[in-house]
């Protein structure tokens, strides 16, 4: 082996010496360890130039799932009739909502319930989607009610339940559909409680 050159850094000094070994492949040896006086000068400055990468990956690489309202056109008939019977029943309208979901994901929607009253949950989903599923959780985030509708069921694209809370607590509601052709879906969401 041939000696060729001694390779000086300018910061921390370290000292390498490149061999030829052939006339393509060169190897460098390292002869003394780093030292890494402007880390521990700067402690802070490389702890928080670090944790600043690593947190702004963190902050950009997550999306808000927002509630956007959708066209309802094709549940008017569905809604209509729904409110008619429940109203009928002694029930009234607490919050009614259109949504645009992607399919396959959930559209969490958070609602305050009293206890011993009685609330009817309604979820209208898109006629061509082959699965509908909701879920509700209480404040403690423990599953209370599930239900599932396929497409060639006899409520089809319609879930409705009723549903006396334990506890004056916070609700989360959680619908999905699954569609194996659009990825955008509208749903709409009626929550009714009765009060005669």
């Amino acid at each position: 082996m041939k000696f060729l050159s001694t390779i000086y850094d300018t910061g921390p000094k370290i000292d390498f010496r490149v061999f030829q070994m052939s006339k393509t492949f060169f190897r460098f040896e390292y002869l003394r360890s780093v030292k890494t006086e402007d880390m521990y000068k700067y402690p802070r400055k490389t702890v928080l130039v670090l944790f600043f990468l690593a947190f702004s990956h963190c902050i950009f690489s997550q999306e808000v799932i927002r509630q956007e309202n959708c066209d309802t056109s094709p549940f008017h008939t569905a809604i209509d009739s729904l409110k008619t019977l429940f109203e009928s029943k002694g029930f009234i309208v607490l919050r009614e909502a259109s949504m645009t979901m992607q399919s396959e994901y959930e559209m969490p929607i958070v609602v305050p319930m009293n206890q011993g009253s009685l609330y009817q949950f309604v979820f209208i989903g898109d006629p061509t989607s082959r699965l509908y599923e909701v879920r509700m959780y209480d404040y403690n985030e423990k599953q209370v009610v599930y239900k599932k509708n396929m497409w060639g069921d006899v409520d089809g694209n319609i879930i409705s339940y009723a549903y006396i809370p334990q506890f004056s607590e916070y609700h989360m509601i959680k619908p999905v559909q699954v569609n194996k052709t659009k990825k955008v879906l509208c749903g709409y969401v009626l929550l009714l409680k009765k009060v005669k």
